[in-house]
C-alpha cells in the first residue's frame, strides 16, 4: 500500500476525478478515531444545507455489493443507513470512483469519502485526518511494525487535523505542525441518548440510567475509549469485556456476557450503537441490553466547516485552472 501511495504522490500514478466535491475523512492509525462521528457530522452539516450527500466507503473487509446502492453492508454503514434515514446516498465496495460515478448520474454533487486518506486513487478537494488525543502517534512504527499506516509525514496532505476526545493536547499539537500547517479542531464524544436494543426506539431515562449498574462491552477500534466515556457520563459500571473490531456476537457469547453481568451484581448491559448491528437477531436476552448514542461536538463548529469550504474552494480553483 505504501509503494502505490508513493507512485501517486510522486504523481507516477494519476487521481481520478469525480464530478463533484470530495470531503475525505481519515486517519494516520488503525483502530478507531472517531471517523464514523465525523462522516455522520459532515453528512448531517450538508443535509441541513438542502443538499443529500453520497458517502463513499469501502465497508468493512470490502462488503457491500459495490453497485452504488450497497444494501449488503458492514456495521458502520449500517449505523449511518439508519441515522441519516434517507437524507444520504451510499455508494459501498471496493471501487469508489466506479460508485461515486454511479451517484453522479443520480444528481449526488458533494461525496463523502469514508476512510480516505490513503485512498488516493481518488481526487478529494478537502483532506480531513483524526488523531486519537488519549492515543497519539508520537511512537510506534508503521504497520506491521507499529499501528501508523503510514508514516507521520503523511500529515502534509491534510486540510484539516481534529484532534478527538481532548480538549487540548499541546504536544500532539507540536507534532503535526512538524508536517502540516492546516488547521486544528478538537472533538469530544458527547452522549445523545441511551436506547434499548434491539429497536433503539425507547429511551432510557437519566432517572432510570442513575439507577442502574451496568456491565460494559464492545467490539470497536479503541475499546477503552467507550469505557473511559461511560464513566465519564457517570455511568455505574460493574465490568466490562472488549471484543476485536467488527465482532458478531454469537448467542452463546451473549449468555456468556449476561452471567458475567450478574456475577459483577450489574443489571443491564451496555455497548456502543454499532455492535447492535453486529447482535444475533433472534436475540432474546434475560437482562435488558442498552446502546449508547452519541455525536462528536466540536470545538467551533462554524470556523470548521468554513474551513472545509474553504480548502474544497481552493482544491477547485487549483483543477480548474
Amino acid at each position: 500500500m505504501r509503494l502505490r501511495s508513493a507512485f501517486y504522490e510522486h504523481g507516477l500514478l494519476r487521481s481520478r476525478r469525480l464530478p463533484g466535491t470530495v470531503i475525505s475523512v481519515g486517519n494516520l492509525t488503525v483502530g478507531g478515531t472517531g471517523k464514523t462521528p465525523m462522516v455522520l457530522w459532515i453528512a448531517e452539516r450538508l443535509a441541513a444545507e438542502g443538499h443529500r450527500p453520497a458517502i463513499l466507503t469501502r465497508g468493512y473487509r470490502g462488503l457491500g455489493r459495490g453497485d452504488g446502492n450497497g444494501e449488503e453492508t458492514a456495521d458502520e454503514v449500517a449505523l449511518l443507513r439508519r441515522r441519516l434515514d434517507g437524507r444520504a446516498q451510499f455508494g459501498v465496495g471496493k471501487d469508489r470512483y466506479k460508485n461515486g460515478l454511479a451517484l453522479a448520474k443520480d444528481g449526488a454533487e458533494w461525496f463523502i469519502l469514508d476512510d480516505g486518506f490513503q485512498h488516493l486513487e481518488l481526487q478529494r478537494d478537502a483532506n480531513i485526518v483524526l488523531l486519537d488525543g488519549t492515543d497519539p502517534v508520537e511512537g510506534g512504527g508503521v504497520l506491521p511494525a507499529g499501528r501508523l499506516r503510514e508514516p507521520r509525514s503523511g500529515l502534509a496532505r491534510a486540510d484539516i487535523v481534529i484532534i478527538t476526545r481532548t480538549k487540548h493536547a499541546p504536544a500532539l499539537e507540536t507534532l503535526v505542525r512538524r508536517f502540516t500547517k492546516a488547521s486544528i479542531f478538537y472533538a469530544q464524544t458527547w452522549l445523545d441518548g441511551v436506547l434499548r436494543v434491539p429497536l433503539m426506539t425507547e429511551a432510557l431515562p437519566d432517572s432510570e440510567r442513575r439507577r442502574l449498574k451496568f456491565f460494559a462491552f464492545c467490539g470497536i477500534g479503541n475499546p477503552a475509549a467507550f469505557f473511559d466515556d461511560l464513566r465519564s457520563w457517570d455511568f455505574s459500571v460493574g465490568g466490562q469485556r472488549r471484543f476485536p473490531d467488527h465482532h458478531r456476537y454469537s448467542g452463546v457469547e451473549v449468555r456468556d456476557l449476561e452471567a458475567a453481568a450478574a456475577t459483577a451484581g450489574a443489571n443491564a448491559l451496555i455497548c456502543t450503537e454499532k455492535d447492535v448491528f453486529n447482535l444475533p437477531t433472534s436475540l432474546a436476552p434475560t437482562l435488558p441490553i442498552y446502546a449508547c448514542r452519541i455525536r462528536l461536538a466540536l470545538s467551533d463548529e462554524n470556523a470548521f466547516w468554513a474551513a472545509v469550504r474553504a480548502a474544497a474552494g481552493r482544491s477547485q480553483r487549483v483543477t480548474q485552472a
